[in-house]
């Protein structure tokens, strides 16, 4: 890639005079912390903004107009698909001092806040009352709401609660154009205009850059039933899934492990499993304590087929934790056997999750790649996780080719690319393949009416027309 143009005295001086001088930063071993992200890409940006307000960012956003800098807006950095590196250079728009709770209404159910506060620090604010933010990644300690909001990034609750697009109410933001703009409501309902909010949700800064959002919270359940069920095989794990997801009660998560991943659990830590476990399930029920064992053991029932090995229900804090323990121990076995994986977020129709893992088998064999699949079974979002030695040429061109196909028999299975993580760089060239030209030049004319001078996040999301 070209070096990009030096930035302009003016638009340095422009930039100088909005923000502290501690809040612009420009010398490249100062820069280079907000050049890459968790996809391990990385691009130098010239200089990095650090607004604590609304109004900093909008005049920020317009001087880039004004002498037409790149603007890569920025929360933490845990994005895996190079959403947040600045390929153009320019500018990078760290949200990250942007930390206020602007209003909370426990009585209305509703919390806004600025998108630098982190997701756990966002559930500690609500549950202080009563209520929590469903979206819960597994990064909550250190990914920002700004980042969620951006992704349309959830978690294991969303089988049951669902993502930041059914969890927002509003935004505040500031457009590729330099506009201001509020949408949604702080109501229920409301059905006024175009749905705006949800089109910037998940747009990964390329329209808009969110300043605040309002949040629609839920009350802390008063209990949890955690459950495990271990399976003989993928496709008996699979119809336990279809079965519970059929009936009334929906756990708050419904997680699946394959067998690949419980062999590799075996192997690099001690575990209560079976010889013959092929997959398992974590189901967490969540309610009125009253009437919950009745929940459970209804969950559990739907749970039970020919192929089911073991299924415990966890009675103290001590069980529960000793039931998680064989989940937990999956990241850090992953880390230890791979450490610069291939971690990819697909989504497939619940039914098709047997068919998708044995045509990512087949994959791994045809690459002589080990492919570990673990996710969120309720929904069909599995992680697909290729691990490899990127410093490898043999095994990272094999990588990308078995990557192809994977997204091919996705697609086949009338699935979708991705389910949390977004599209970033990553996926770009991908997704011509989900969605039609018509829908493609849609999106790209509504990006020119977001950011007609190409400011916002350049080179990300949509391929090149």
């Amino acid at each position: 890639m070209d070096k990009p143009p030096a930035l302009a005295a003016g638009f340095l001086s422009r930039l100088r005079a909005i923000l502290p001088p501690e809040a612009v930063l420009t010398r490249p071993e100062d820069c280079w912390a907000y050049g890459y992200d968790n996809s391990r890409r990385q691009s130098l940006p010239q200089a990095v903004a650090l607004p604590t307000g609304h109004e900093q960012v909008a005049r920020v956003v317009d001087a880039c107009n004004q002498y037409r800098v790149p603007l890569t807006a920025r929360g933490r950095g845990t994005n895996t698909v190079g959403a947040t590196v600045p390929l153009q250079g320019g500018l990078v728009l760290s949200l990250e001092r942007m930390k206020k709770v602007l209003e909370f209404s426990p009585e209305n159910r509703y919390l806004i806040v600025e998108p630098g506060l982190t997701n756990q620090e966002v559930q500690a604010i609500a549950g202080s009352r009563g209520f929590f933010w469903p979206p819960d990644p597994t990064s909550a300690a250190y990914c920002s709401l700004g980042g969620n909001l951006a992704c349309n990034a959830a978690g294991p609750r969303a089988v049951k609660y669902g993502t930041p697009r059914e969890n927002t109410l509003g935004l505040r933001a500031v457009t590729g154009a330099g506009l201001e703009l509020r949408t949604g409501v702080r109501t229920s309902k409301g059905v006024v205009g175009y749905d705006l909010t949800r089109l910037l949700l998940g747009s990964e800064g390329t329209l808009a850059i969110i300043t605040e959002a309002t949040l629609k919270l839920t009350p802390l359940p008063e209990a949890t039933q955690t459950l495990r069920a271990i399976y003989r095989s993928v496709l008996d794990a699979a119809e336990a899934v279809s079965k519970i997801m059929a009936q009334p009660i929906i756990p708050c998560a419904l997680e699946f492990i394959d067998g690949n991943a419980i062999a590799m659990i075996r192997d690099h830590s001690a575990c209560d499993l079976p010889d013959q476990a092929g997959a398992l399930l974590m189901i967490e029920v969540d309610g009125p304590r009253e009437g919950l064992e009745s929940a459970a053991a209804k969950v559990a029932e739907a749970a039970h087929n020919d192929g089911l090995l073991d299924l415990r229900i966890a009675a103290t804090r001590q069980e529960v934790e000793a039931l998680w323990q064989t989940r937990k121990a999956l990241a850090p076995a992953l880390r230890k056997v791979a450490p610069k994986k291939i971690n990819e977020d697909v989504v497939v129709p619940v039914t098709a999750i047997p068919d998708l893992i044995e045509g990512l088998n087949r994959l791994s064999a045809k690459y002589a790649l080990p492919i570990i699949n673990f996710g969120h079974a309720g929904n069909g979002n599995i992680h697909v996780n290729l691990l490899l030695n990127p410093d490898s040429p043999e095994q990272s061109r094999k990588a990308q080719d078995c990557l192809d196909e994977v997204f091919t028999l996705v697609l086949a299975l009338r699935g979708t690319l991705s389910g949390e993580h977004g599209v970033g760089l990553e996926k770009r060239d991908f997704i011509a393949r989900e969605l039609d030209a018509n829908a493609l030049e849609l999106m790209r004319a509504i990006k020119r009416q977001f950011d007609p001078n190409g400011i916002l996040n350049p080179g990300k999301l949509l391929p090149p027309g």
